[in-house]
C-alpha cells in the first residue's frame, strides 16, 4: 500500500505519544485519547481531528488539530490538559533527533496554536490544539 499523505503518519505518531504522557493520561483515560467524529461519548476526551498536508518538492508541511473536552463549570482542566499536550509533542530535531514512522519522518513537531472555548450552557470546556511537523518520506 502506497501512502502518500504524511497525516495519517502524524496522527499514529501523536497518540502514541499522548498516550505515553504520564501527566495527560492523570487527567484524561487513555482509551479516551481517540479518533472519531461528532460530539465525544466520554468525559473527558481527547478527539485527534483534522489534518492538512502542504507538500513542498522535498517536504510537507502537516497540520493536525486536537479537541481537547471536559466537563467542567471553567476551563482549569482543560487547560492542565493541553499543558500536558504541549510537553508531551514536543520534537526538536536538533536536541532529540527526528521521528521514525512508518512511511514518513517527522522533523520539529511541535504545538503552534492552542485555543479554549466555554460551553454557552456552562457544562463543558473545549481546547482546541493546532499541531505542526516537517516530515519527509521515507525510502521504500
Amino acid at each position: 500500500m502506497t501512502v502518500s499523505d504524511p497525516s495519517l503518519d502524524l496522527q499514529k505518531a501523536i497518540r502514541q505519544r499522548l498516550l505515553a504522557s504520564a501527566e495527560l493520561t492523570a487527567l484524561v483515560d487513555p482509551g479516551a485519547i481517540i479518533d472519531a467524529n461528532g460530539r465525544p461519548e466520554r468525559m473527558p476526551c481527547v478527539q485527534i481531528g483534522e489534518g492538512q498536508t502542504i507538500f513542498r518538492r522535498w517536504n510537507a508541511t502537516t497540520h493536525a488539530t486536537l479537541h481537547v473536552w471536559f466537563q467542567e463549570p471553567g476551563l482549569v482542566q482543560c487547560k492542565q490538559a493541553v499543558s500536558a499536550i504541549v510537553e508531551a509533542l514536543r520534537v526538536d530535531a536538533q536536541v532529540s533527533g527526528v521521528l521514525v514512522l512508518d512511511h514518513f519522518t517527522c522533523h520539529d513537531l511541535m504545538v503552534t496554536q492552542t485555543r479554549f472555548m466555554r460551553d454557552p450552557h456552562g457544562s463543558y470546556s473545549h481546547g482546541i490544539v493546532t499541531v505542526t511537523g516537517i516530515m519527509t518520506a521515507r525510502a521504500a
